[in-house]
């Protein structure tokens, strides 16, 4: 099964994983990029992975329920909040700032092996929705 991870491991992702695990993020986004440098193909409808943590755990599977690939100018503020509501955005605004700064970090550009990546209205980026269909026994205690 290939697996889920948001973001990098770190305070951000166990951010992100919660707010999964409480409902309150369904939505995501990827840069096409990011898909292109390592070769992975684009998620598909009905597909699931294994969400991990940052210590490497599954902790659950989401099931894909929607994909589009479109310009960054052109995400729509109900993807915005469904992705925002775990991350505090709640304008596409915000949404974008936050998702910027995260693209354009040197994290990201280290992953990229691009130091001088940016974003614009143009970039392709992968906007995914998704469901919860299984959660380990682990996160089911807490």
């Amino acid at each position: 099964m290939k697996h889920a991870e948001f973001a990098f491991p770190g305070p951000l992702r166990d951010k992100l994983v919660a707010a999964i695990l409480r409902g309150d993020k369904t939505s995501t986004t990827g840069l096409v990029a990011e898909y292109e440098k390592y070769g992975e193909e684009l998620p598909v409808v009905g597909e699931r992975e294994l969400m991990i943590d940052s210590a490497g755990e599954g902790v659950a599977v989401p099931e894909t329920t929607e994909v589009h690939v479109l310009p960054l100018s052109e995400v729509d503020l109900q993807h915005a909040l469904d992705e925002g509501e775990g991350e505090g955005d709640t304008s596409v605004a915000e949404w974008r700032a936050g998702h910027t700064e995260y693209w354009q970090s040197a994290e990201m550009r280290a992953a990229l092996e691009d130091p001088e990546f940016t974003v614009d209205d143009t970039t392709l980026v992968v906007a995914t929705r998704f469901v919860i269909v299984e959660v380990s026994p682990k996160e089911r205690i807490g």
